[in-house]
């Protein structure tokens, strides 16, 4: 379906790797995201996963429009944008309809919207998502070539189930921005040299310990009280960095007591 050529990624110090991966193995040439050469496919996760950036709607169209070719491909990945708010879906590239459509027409482009649904609500080896095409001929052609049984009856049924949870989200949208603060304050006490990632509402945060040693050693210590905390190192090659959620204080409480001894 889409162009052959250049891939290229959102405009993040890196991001979520299996876009790459697959462009890589399907012979892309891999543009570095800061090139300023256009690509045939770009491919954008907004938020970022891992690093926590989020480019709002009239930065996310500027940057389609600076990155990808007449007649290219967009993918924009909103997985972890419902966090945003219970106005998620006003932030979303989906609301964007006439936009998209003009930008088919005018130069060609095609954009897809991609979710995952699992992650939201906290069961994310169902694996359940949608995209979201630019046109009917583009989901046709999609479901075309779609593996059978792609998604399984007791994922959807637990999906319609969830969708009608309003207490859950509510909460969610509540606490997550005031538990990450929360948790930000407190690590920032204990190592003021850290810095720390994202914006307010994600459900995780991307610190930077500033030094290798630290980092593996702070992933080290969580995974031995039974709070995994991953490694930047392992396909972001970014061994100074550790990425934790966002938790309830007292799973936090346990953090904060295993990593005294760093």
């Amino acid at each position: 379906m889409a162009p052959q050529g250049t891939w290229k990624p959102g405009p993040f110090n890196t991001q979520y790797k299996e876009y790459e991966r697959s462009a890589r193995n399907n012979d892309y040439e891999l543009l570095p995201s800061n090139s300023i050469d256009k690509a045939n496919v770009a491919c954008l996760v907004n938020p970022c996963n891992p690093t926590g950036d989020y480019l709002d709607l009239p930065e996310l169209k500027q940057w389609i429009s600076d990155n990808v070719l007449p007649g290219g491909y967009v993918l924009i990945d909103e997985s972890m944008q419902p966090w945003h708010s219970p106005q998620f879906r006003e932030h979303s590239l989906t609301t964007q309809r006439e936009y998209v459509e003009d930008l088919y027409k005018s130069q060609g482009i095609s954009v897809f919207v991609m979710h995952s649904w699992t992650k939201l609500w906290c069961c994310t080896g169902l694996r359940l998502g949608s995209v979201v095409c630019p046109t009917a001929d583009h989901m046709r052609a999609i479901k075309k070539i779609q593996v059978p049984w792609s998604v399984n009856t007791v994922a959807l049924a637990f999906l319609n189930a969830v969708v009608t949870d309003d207490v859950y989200l509510e909460k969610t949208w509540k606490m997550t921005p005031e538990w990450r603060q929360q948790t930000i304050d407190r690590l920032g006490k204990m190592f003021p040299d850290w810095e720390f990632h994202g914006r307010s509402f994600l459900s995780w945060i991307w610190v930077d310990t500033k030094s290798e040693q630290v980092a593996e050693k702070a992933v080290d210590l969580a995974k031995e009280a039974g709070v995994p905390v991953r490694s930047g190192r392992p396909g972001y090659n970014l061994p100074t960095f550790v990425r934790l959620a966002v938790r309830e204080p007292a799973k936090v409480d346990v953090l904060i007591n295993a990593w005294k001894a760093i």
